[in-house]
């Protein structure tokens, strides 16, 4: 075993990782990498076919991001937010206010929706997208008990699946058993409310094809009479939702479950009529994952051909809620806001949120909030360098191609009798293993179904992660033709390899 990853064994304690199953083998131990590719100790080349856990944008060692982070380090890496303003925050926040009121501009062209938009003024910064949420919940918690009065008790609505994050409000937001059974015990209540998962949905009355399941569902948007039901029932008791928080288009730690085309304007729209706050959480989608300059109305479940408006230019389209022509009153960033390079986030936020935290200093209306390295000079730096990536021509143009090549190969992996849904969202895809198609039954968790196709993907040079039976892909964005047809090849043979005994009767 090499020296390195006896370390490991010894003193590191891994995230989301049974550390008694890591314990029984060698890890692998990262040593180098450029744009899609990355190198262990011993030389070996890998593909990071999940972009380093959803963060890696333009790929490994990019020289325009090394670049900008020299000419920061040349100034000063870091000093404090508490008190004083730096050169790069202030730009980013500018550049990210650009970005979000892009989308909102766009959407007060159409009078009949002006009303429900609100601009983004403000950026708080943190550390992760754990600490991003975090900030939007307790700015919504103190605005709603600022602004509806003494004895408001705010309270929260989210999804089914969700996950956001694992600081304690944060976990509160969340329900997945999994990951936060444990600590009911520390959490405030949160309702939840079913999620569009239309290959599992019980109302989907279709019979399993070999296609995203949101393409031949047969439903009556029962899922959307369930948000309006709950925000029925918050009315009803004299007690509005503070806020209505989401993943839009796609809930990743969920499973990848994607939302049908119209899904969230008509949920938000929903959640707004009744008082609500929308908390918009692009952690994960953010930054062009979820897709280019699709226009409202066209987008076929993520899957079908895009089409392109003047009326919605692509280089605005770097949030999954401005495809559905939503504008959250919170917008929460992180993984890939520096490209993925330093962990930074951004909580965005209105002029009206701000101004409820003004008064004079014995009022004590101040948010009493922060982290050490809020506004790091090194992390505003790369993601400054990120945005201006992003938005250039060559990036645009390279993830529309980027996005079709993955389409085209993802097609393949319907032949598998172990492969019940496909869905791809922009460039973040799900492939949902079950035990046969025709059924739609799930493998149990004990057989780490998703584990055993991710561990045959990298003998054949393809690094992922499983959430459960589904196995993410979620390339750099300069991922080549060729990488991308190894990736999903490594995965079609991986569930062949792994359930080569099963029944294909």
């Amino acid at each position: 075993m090499h020296k390195l990853a006896q370390l490991d064994h010894a003193h590191v304690w891994h995230p989301f990782t049974q550390m008694r199953d890591w314990l029984k083998r060698e890890p692998i131990v990262i040593m180098s990498g450029r744009g899609a590719v990355l190198r262990d100790v011993y030389g070996r080349e890998y593909l990071d076919a999940n972009a380093s856990i959803w963060t890696n944008l333009h790929g490994h060692n990019h020289p325009k991001l090394n670049a900008a982070l020299k000419r920061q380090l040349g100034k000063i890496a870091h000093s404090s937010a508490l008190g004083f303003a730096n050169e790069p925050a202030s730009q980013l926040a500018a550049k990210l206010v650009e970005m979000a009121n892009g989308k909102c501009r766009m959407a007060n062209r159409d009078g009949a929706r002006a009303k429900s938009n609100s601009q983004l003024t403000k950026v708080f910064f943190s550390d992760d997208g754990s600490t991003a949420m975090e900030v939007a919940l307790k700015l919504a918690y103190e605005f709603t008990r600022r602004t509806r009065g003494p004895g408001t008790k705010p309270r929260f609505l989210s999804l089914a699946g969700a996950y956001h994050g694992d600081t304690v409000g944060a976990v509160s937001l969340g329900h997945v058993d999994l990951f936060h059974k444990a600590y009911g015990g520390l959490l405030f209540k949160a309702d939840q409310v079913m999620a569009p998962y239309c290959y599992r949905c019980p109302f989907n009355k279709a019979k399993p094809e070999r296609a995203d399941a949101r393409e031949y569902r047969k439903c009556n948007w029962e899922c959307v009479g369930k948000v309006e039901a709950k925000c029925a029932v918050a009315r009803k008791r004299g007690n509005d939702y503070a806020a209505f928080v989401f993943e839009p288009l796609m809930q990743g730690a969920a499973g990848m479950i994607p939302q049908p085309a119209g899904w969230l304007k008509r949920v938000t729209d929903i959640a707004r009529g009744h008082g609500a706050l929308l908390v918009a959480d692009e952690v994960m989608t953010g930054f062009g994952r979820t897709g280019v300059g699709e226009k409202v109305g066209k987008r076929q479940s993520g899957i079908g051909a895009r089409t392109h408006s003047p009326t919605f230019p692509p280089a605005h389209f770097l949030t999954g809620s401005a495809t559905e022509g939503v504008q959250p009153d919170f917008l929460a960033l992180a993984k890939g806001l520096t490209g993925g390079y330093l962990p930074m986030a951004a909580t965005l936020t209105t002029q009206a949120v701000f101004d409820a935290f003004l008064g004079e200093y014995e009022e004590f209306k101040t948010f009493f909030h922060g982290h050490s390295f809020t506004g790091n000079q090194l992390g505003a730096a790369a993601g400054l360098a990120s945005l201006e990536l992003l938005t250039g021509a060559a990036s645009i143009q390279a993830r529309v191609r980027l996005e079709d090549d993955l389409r085209r190969e993802l097609k393949l992996l319907w032949e598998l009798p172990n492969v019940g849904d496909v869905r791809q969202v922009g460039l973040v895809a799900g492939v949902e293993l079950v035990r046969d198609w025709r059924t739609r039954e799930p493998f149990a968790l004990a057989e780490r179904a998703g584990i055993r196709v991710c561990e045959a993907m990298a003998r054949r040079g393809v690094l992922t992660r499983p959430i459960g039976s589904v196995v993410l892909l979620m390339p750099p964005y300069c991922t080549s033709r060729a990488q991308v047809r190894q990736m999903v090849g490594a995965l079609r043979e991986s569930v062949e390899e792994v359930f080569a005994s099963c029944d294909r009767s």
